[in-house]
């Protein structure tokens, strides 16, 4: 009899790390670039929101076409930039307090299974997790390529997750991890567990009223981040 797995999704903004800025100084260069509007990033917050959510908000905004072509240069440009700008310093830029900790302790508990649900285009997420050297603890993921709707990427990441590794979990067995109140909705959405983290723009109270289950100041107690992940407190 195989043993029960809980499949458990970052974020990546606000949640793993902080870029300092690098993916909103790549956005506003590419969206000059591709659609001639400088300082374009004047869209609600990014905060939760996926990349192709982003992008189509600013034309939006600006009351630009946005169409496909339109939007795979944008998305190439984007990452142009953004492979370049990641190097730079900026504000808090850095690994978020008890990450690299917990990440090492998941993978090594064989009651876990890592992978990511994150706004973030695909090979922009593999860009900030490698340059951090945290790419390596994540095997697949949901992406924001396509997804205007962050609650679609629960079912993404575990059919991704059963395809890549064949362990297959129903939502009730996954927990999201992240730092917005949109991280949470997903998980309220899918009938998933959610934990949130405040190190991102959103406080404890304001993680609390919008219905996580569970709401860390940080990650960096390694035992009550394992057990809010749905784990008990310990190496299995």
């Amino acid at each position: 009899m195989k043993s029960r797995k809980t499949l458990i999704l970052f974020d990546i903004d606000g949640t793993l790390v902080m870029t300092g800025g690098a993916g909103a100084r790549a956005m506003v260069r590419a969206f000059h670039e591709v659609f001639g509007v400088e300082n374009g990033l004047r869209s609600p917050s990014m905060a939760g929101r996926t990349d192709a959510w982003i992008v189509a908000q600013m034309a939006t905004y600006h009351g630009l076409a946005c169409g496909e072509e339109a939007i795979a240069r944008f998305h190439d440009t984007y990452i142009g930039h953004l492979a370049r700008e990641i190097h730079e310093p900026g504000p808090q830029k850095g690994i978020l307090p008890g990450v690299r900790n917990l990440l090492e302790a998941l993978t090594a508990d064989t009651r876990a299974h890592l992978a990511l649900l994150t706004g973030n285009y695909e090979r922009g997420a593999r860009i900030k997790l490698e340059y951090f050297d945290l790419w390596k603890y994540f095997a697949c993921g949901a992406f924001g390529d396509g997804a205007h709707d962050r609650n679609s990427l629960l079912w993404t990441a575990i059919e991704r997750v059963h395809a890549s590794s064949g362990v297959s979990v129903p939502p009730s067995d996954v927990t999201i991890v992240g730092d917005t109140p949109l991280d949470v909705a997903v998980a309220l959405a899918g009938g998933a567990r959610s934990v949130a983290v405040a190190t991102g723009s959103y406080d404890v109270d304001s993680l609390k009223a919008c219905g996580a289950d569970v709401v860390l100041e940080t990650l960096e107690d390694l035992d009550a981040a394992i057990e809010a992940m749905g784990l008990a407190t310990g190496p299995a």
